[in-house]
């Protein structure tokens, strides 16, 4: 199962082409932090990712460099002979769903005002927003609300 799940910042804007058919091509590379200990220096992985063509363009007309950045893809492995006739190596991410990690400003790394994402694989975008006012509430919950269960063998899973 090829199935890549990447969050992390762009760290250039996207460059949009076209193909000589004209299909959109976006690439652009991806900062992900690595798991660190605490009190270690932080790291990162950059990661070459590709979009295409109405995903390419959305990640071009909404994103740019130091956007926090979601996606889920596959990794695609390909060759090729440079100028000076060594073989070259690559390893993309190839992006079948990107979306907004953070608030439309940009300040926070929370994501939960706005979110906009785009599913190539059924080439429709979907737009979720919540009201400005409107912030994520949490609770714990208190013993009253849970319902004791009757202890019967009888379950039915």
């Amino acid at each position: 199962m090829n199935i890549v799940s990447l969050v992390g910042r762009l760290t250039a804007d996207p460059e949009l082409k076209h193909t000589q058919s004209g299909v959109p091509m976006a690439r652009f590379t991806v900062a992900v932090d690595r798991p660190t200990k605490s009190g270690d220096e932080k790291q990162a992985d950059f990661i070459s990712v590709t979009a295409w063509n109405k995903q390419a363009e959305f990640v071009s007309k909404y994103f740019s460099k130091g956007n926090r950045i979601a996606l889920t893809g596959s990794i695609r492995t390909g060759s090729y002979t440079a100028q000076d006739g060594s073989k070259r190596y690559t390893t993309d991410v190839w992006a079948d769903r990107i979306e907004f990690c953070e608030s439309k400003s940009g300040s926070s790394g929370g994501g939960n005002s706005y979110n906009n994402s785009y599913n190539n694989s059924n080439n429709q975008q979907s737009y979720r927003q919540a009201p400005e006012s409107a912030a994520p509430s949490y609770s714990n919950g208190s013993a009253g609300d849970f319902v004791d269960m009757p202890a019967d063998d009888d379950l039915p899973f």
